[in-house]
């Protein structure tokens, strides 16, 4: 199998992954986002003369963040717009049929992570019959960050955004020579990933660009425009600039991680500082009313992306993961959950709803609960019931695999259900997430969830019936046999969701 494959800006060398598996790794899909190019729009990559050696991940986009296994951003790297690629050996005879192409878009809060993270390997998905992409795009305050508008130098809000459209028109023009269809791509993604995935649905600039989406644990909201001027403005403060495009020009890459880490922890120390001292998320997507003209939430609900499939999943016991590692306050006493539900305005019923459902559930579970849904759990599956509504394809499912035992990864928290739809259980790095080696039972999930993914980009259908009235209750169970772990409220998935049908969703504000 070759190992060598044209593009439009010049020709790349790949490598092994396994047999029969070539992966392509760091190929630019823009210009590097710093110098005069700093704070833009993603520019297209200049060609290159002969063949490029692309066998190792690119440099990361600045955070302060160091993922096992994975690399690590250095003061200095600035070619952090690249993306990998895994390809499958064709069968003699096969090769003049295009596969289904599936283009990962990883999470991180908006402000750490990467395309290169171990559990993120395309190998078994490439396996499976995919070409597969992943991808690094700008996060943290050079992504996300707000700039002041300066007359015509002005900067546009979503640049991660912007990085992924890049990337996406990168495989329409390039995915051909990998052995993919470009009128078949599937956008995927997980938490922030996920929120992306939504994002690029209803977009003008990524219009056509894909047929489907998979949107693993979304986050919402997004932000609105006031709530990221007055973090911008914080964040100046803390890097010692004025909160100007010059101020931030002249700030470097590192100074910013520092200061928006300051502004972060400061949240994180101050108990009645609202929302942010629970999970302290700075960066996110804005709805500026032009690149993103509001919360994907609503957009999607009014059709704007009702030609796009939507697989829509999140993991039922999401906050525990941010229990684990110790990103997230935690509400012990009464006093301090009734302080949560002020601070995000939720229904003053919701506690007592939960301890209907888990009557012997402690406080402590109870508002990681809450905490999850709120996130992660209800906002997806309002994303599921939108799309539905507005005439959309869509597909819904749990991961609710648990474990036995009482230490880290028992849970069916956030990011477990990844490596499973990856098939890189065996990946050590990824061990922690699930709670040790895995097990027969976790292999065999593992297949069902990865021909789900390979089932769903190469024609729409993941093996189960999609939401509607002909299938009310077409959600799909990820679990194993194993004993449950911790208090399960969605065992009763209907009357949780009652619980929430007096909330909405509105764009995040202080």
């Amino acid at each position: 199998m070759t190992s060598v494959f044209d593009t439009v800006n010049g020709r790349v060398r790949g490598r092994a992954a396994v047999r029969g598996v070539v992966a392509v790794l760091g190929i630019p899909y823009a210009e590097p986002p710093f110098g005069a190019d700093r704070f833009r729009e993603p520019r297209p990559r200049r060609p290159w003369a002969g063949v490029r050696d692309c066998v190792e991940y690119g440099p990361v986009s600045p955070q302060s963040a160091e993922l096992p296994g994975a690399p690590r951003w250095s003061p200095g790297d600035e070619d952090v717009l690249s993306l990998n690629v895994w390809t499958p050996e064709r069968a003699k005879g096969t090769e003049d049929r295009p596969l289904p192409v599936l283009v990962w878009i990883h999470g991180g809060a908006y402000t750490f992570g990467s395309g290169a993270e171990p559990g993120f390997d395309g190998t078994a998905l490439a396996r499976a019959g995919l070409v597969v992409v992943s991808l690094n795009y700008r996060v943290g305050f050079e992504g996300f960050g707000h700039i002041p508008s300066d007359g015509e130098d002005a900067c546009p809000p979503n640049r991660g955004l912007l990085d992924q459209i890049a990337a996406l028109e990168w495989v329409r023009d390039n995915i051909a020579s990998f052995g993919g269809a470009p009128d078949r791509v599937t956008v995927a993604g997980q938490s922030a990933g996920a929120t992306s995935a939504a994002c690029l649905m209803t977009m003008d600039g990524a219009r056509g660009l894909f047929r489907r989406a998979i949107a693993h644990s979304a986050v919402g909201p997004v932000f609105a425009p006031a709530l990221a001027e007055r973090l911008a403005r914080k964040v100046a403060a803390a890097a010692g600039v004025p909160a100007t495009h010059a101020g931030f020009a002249a700030a470097s890459p590192q100074s910013l991680v520092r200061a928006s880490d300051a502004v972060a922890d400061g949240y994180r120390q101050d108990p009645h500082s609202g929302r942010l001292s629970w999970d302290p998320v700075i960066f996110g997507p804005v709805a500026d009313g032009h690149l993103l003209r509001a919360d994907p939430l609503d957009l999607i609900a009014a059709g704007v992306a009702r030609d796009t499939d939507l697989l829509v999943c999140h993991t039922t016991q999401e906050y525990w993961l941010m229990s684990a590692v110790d990103s997230c306050a935690e509400a012990a006493t009464e006093e301090e959950l009734t302080r949560f539900i002020e601070d995000f305005g939720l229904p003053e019923s919701l506690p007592e709803g939960y301890r209907r459902l888990v009557p012997e559930a402690s406080v402590r579970d109870i508002h990681l609960a809450l905490h999850g849904d709120l996130r992660f759990g209800e906002y997806s599956n309002r994303l599921a019931d939108a799309h539905t509504r507005s005439g959309g394809r869509t597909f819904l499912s749990r991961f609710a695999r648990q474990r036995d035992g009482t230490g880290p990864g028992v849970y069916a928290w956030h990011c477990a259900d990844v490596p499973f739809a990856f098939g890189n259980l065996a990946e050590e790095n990824i061990q922690f997430l699930i709670g040790g080696p895995p097990t027969p039972s976790d292999h065999r999930l593992s297949d069902r969830m990865v021909a789900a993914w390979a089932g769903f980009a190469a024609t729409g259908d993941p093996g189960w019936k999609p939401v509607g009235d002909d299938a009310h209750d077409a959600v799909r169970i990820w679990g194993t046999a194993a004993s449950a772990a911790g208090p399960d409220f969605w065992q009763d998935a209907g009357a949780l969701r009652r619980l929430w049908s007096t909330f909405t969703y509105r764009p995040e504000r202080l």
